[in-house]
């Protein structure tokens, strides 16, 4: 996997497929690192023709770590959205990352693709689907929101342990048993994902990557950027929103505000599913993905779902 210059930062990334075919880049989410995308969805893409692209986000995975800034508590964060001054705290927000993501484009020398992100990867889409209309072929959204103040809030004790799994240092063992009580309870509740496997998968990331610092500032990003619908608006590239009715972390309505203001846009609401992307759902998800992508290959665009 090679790291390339992108915005000004080593970002590492992986590639799928073959280099002539339509690029798709995939947006990880908060804490995420690369190797958390299905290998299901990515074959189901490559098989589909395209080439896909994954990455590290910034202050997480192998790509680089902003050694030396801030890293405010999410405490302290949450408390600045209060007074609406996290943007004092945050050495970066979902702006600079966006520019991290046209930077991967840039840095592999390819003028357009299609983008997809979940969850803050789908926070970031919606800023570079609005700012670089003419690099962006299609976006696609799952279980990510518009951060609209008003829209149902996340459950509190879902975000202590979120701050208790991902943002302070622990062994590897205890950092494992953690993330994986968080994954359980944010997750599909009847996805049939495999326990021993996720819980494989869990501990060899850890071994990766176990950085608290970069998981704070990540938060702080998103604190501070704060409502983005001033970017939804300004969506004008085919979309796709996608959100699992039981998501306890980012509740569904965010993808219904998202839908509301893109417009053309669908929306598929996934009755059952959580804030993952679980084997029980994951052959719709990539149907709805890969006719997404085709419809604009083939020249024409998403629609509204009825």
């Amino acid at each position: 996997m090679p790291l390339v210059q992108a915005n000004g930062l080593q970002i590492q990334i992986e590639e799928h497929g073959q280099p002539t075919d339509p690029a798709v880049l995939l947006i990880m989410g908060l804490a995420t690192q690369l190797v958390h995308w299905p290998p299901v969805m990515i074959e189901s893409l490559v098989n589909a023709g395209y080439r896909v692209i994954t990455f590290d986000n910034r202050d997480i995975g192998l790509s680089e770590r902003l050694e030396g800034k801030s890293s405010p508590s999410p405490a302290m964060m949450l408390l600045s959205r209060a007074v609406r001054l996290g943007w004092l705290l945050a050495p970066y927000n979902l702006s600079d990352m966006a520019d991290d993501t046209i930077g991967i484009l840039d840095a592999l020398e390819l003028d357009e693709a299609h983008l997809l992100g979940v969850s803050m990867g789908g926070m970031i889409g919606q800023i570079v689907s609005a700012k670089h209309p003419g690099r962006i072929k299609s976006f696609t959204s799952i279980m990510s929101t518009t951060n609209n103040p008003a829209l149902p809030k996340t459950r509190p004790e879902i975000v202590r342990a979120i701050i208790k799994a991902r943002s302070h240092r622990r062994t590897p063992e205890d950092q494992v048993e953690q993330s994986m009580a968080l994954l359980q309870m944010i997750g599909s509740p009847d996805g049939d994902r495999d326990d021993v496997a996720l819980r494989e998968l869990v501990a060899s990331s850890v071994v990766r990557c176990n950085y608290p610092a970069g998981v704070r500032r990540q938060i702080a990003a998103i604190v501070a950027s704060g409502d983005l619908r001033e970017w939804t608006r300004q969506i004008s590239v085919p979309t796709l929103v996608m959100h699992g009715r039981v998501d306890p972390l980012t509740p569904y309505q965010g993808s219904v505000d998202m839908s509301s203001l893109i417009p053309g846009s669908r929306l598929e609401v996934i009755d059952g599913m959580g804030h993952d992307l679980p084997p029980r759902y994951i052959g719709r998800i990539n149907q709805l993905i890969a006719d997404h992508i085709g419809s604009v290959e083939n020249g024409g665009g998403s629609t509204r779902a009825a």
